[in-house]
């Protein structure tokens, strides 16, 4: 069995340097070597897979032939003992343990703290004034995970979480060759980086010593971290505990402010789209807040979220690696290839989607995803380690949308395409700026 084809590359950096010059271009120029594509970056091996059903494969059929990986394999360190990097055992007692601070019902009671913040964020507005909408939802998020899943009101803590999450990016973005040097290079990105992951872990182990002792008193995530077994009687190690809050509170908030930031920059560029929108937050909300029982008629509101999200995926590429020698579309991985997932791309590829690069919520209809493939779209993830939070997030998004349209228009004051930056998550490249009218 043959190896994957794929385009030639310079000794020692491989391709990096054709991904670093232009991310969307290379993707382009793997394509037309088929829908799995091997590729080289310093170090390491690569593959991609283009297609839907190849990727189905890979997250759901043959999941437990393909462990996580992340910035650990460029020399860096996350949050290895989280349930987002942690593999086998580990992460099935880790996932069983966290999924009962999301449940249904569960997640259903954070409604109204996640509307009570949104409204709370716009009537510090004042009318006229400028923002910058990825830093204000940056902000409103934080505060929506914090409270709803910690039971936390940050102030000026809220900085170290923000300056991480800055940080986090910007050692991951792929804009310069700088990513792919080890962690010992003292590169300016590289001592950032250990500082401020420095800072951040002591304001977490602050958090779990304040909390212990008193977590029978809260009924949250963080209790239940504290607090729960697993069938030997043990609980987390204070690694494992750090890593998750790690976790939670970085991914969290920042996907969820992308997606609220990208779908109202696509509104201020769509009129037609904003004016059928506010038609349906008229029509069931009247001006108030949404609640769960709306949820369901806010047929379009939803439309317009699963479209942002296909354009604008804030979690823009999977990762895995093959932990055996495995055989994907006729074509023979050896043990240890890093596999690679684009939802940016398979998200517009014109096989799967009419004017892919057009902003169309109306194209989500019941019988256009009847006939789409399950992975041609999958900005949660798939398969048993889909995003854990996914049904959070989306009650997230159809809450603060409705809360913050109703009340606010914006006025883009910036680029209408801004350049993208395709670091940990698809962020802007520069601030989104806009003029807000009540």
């Amino acid at each position: 069995m043959k190896a994957p084809p794929g385009p030639g590359g310079l000794p020692v950096v491989g391709n990096a340097l054709s991904l670093v010059r232009d991310p969307r271009e290379f993707y382009d120029e793997m394509s037309a070597y088929g829908d799995v594509v091997s590729y080289r970056l310093p170090r390491m091996k690569f593959c991609t897979v283009l297609h839907p059903e190849l990727i189905e494969r890979v997250l759901m059929v043959d999941y437990d032939r393909y462990a996580k990986w992340g910035l650990e394999d460029f020399g860096g360190e996350f949050a290895p003992e989280g349930l987002l990097l942690t593999d086998g055992d580990q992460w099935r007692r880790q996932r069983t343990t966290i999924q009962n601070a999301f449940t249904v019902e569960q997640i259903r009671s954070y409604g109204d703290t996640m509307a009570r913040c949104a409204a709370e964020m716009v009537s510090r507005w004042d009318d006229g004034e400028e923002i910058a909408l990825n830093r204000a939802f940056s902000k409103l998020t934080l505060d929506v995970l914090t409270r709803s899943l910690f039971d936390l009101r940050l102030s000026e803590e809220a900085d170290v979480v923000t300056e991480f999450a800055e940080t986090l990016n910007d050692r991951g973005s792929i804009d310069g060759i700088s990513t792919f040097l080890p962690m010992w290079v003292p590169t300016p990105e590289n001592r950032r980086y250990k500082r401020v992951l420095s800072d951040f872990r002591a304001f977490i182990d602050r958090l779990i010593d304040e909390r212990r002792g008193q977590a029978d008193e809260y009924d949250d995530l963080l209790s239940l971290l504290l607090t729960a077994e697993d069938d030997n009687g043990n609980t987390m190690s204070e690694t494992e505990l750090r890593d998750q809050m790690v976790t939670f509170l970085f991914a969290g908030h920042e996907t969820t402010s992308l997606a609220l930031t990208y779908t109202f920059l696509e509104l201020t560029k769509n009129r037609s789209v904003r004016e059928r929108l506010d038609a349906e937050h008229e029509a069931v909300l009247g001006g108030g807040t949404p609640e769960l029982g709306d949820l369901n008629d806010l047929a379009y509101t939803e439309q317009v979220i699963r479209e942002s999200l296909r354009l604008y995926p804030p979690a823009f590429i999977m990762f895995r690696k093959a932990t055996e020698d495995v055989e994907l579309g006729g074509y023979w991985i050896p043990k240890g290839t890093r596999i690679t997932l684009p939802q940016f791309y398979v998200h517009t590829d014109e096989r799967w989607y009419d004017a892919p690069e057009r902003f169309d919520p109306s194209r989500w209809t019941e019988e256009f995803e009847d006939t789409l493939p399950d992975y041609a779209y999958f900005p949660f993830g798939g398969g048993p380690r889909h995003c854990i939070g996914m049904r959070f997030a989306m009650l997230e998004l159809k809450t603060i949308l409705p809360t913050v349209a109703q009340s606010i228009e914006f006025e883009l004051l910036s680029d209408p395409d801004p350049e993208l930056d395709m670091a940990t998550t698809l962020r802007p490249a520069e601030d989104i700026r806009m003029r807000v009218s009540k």
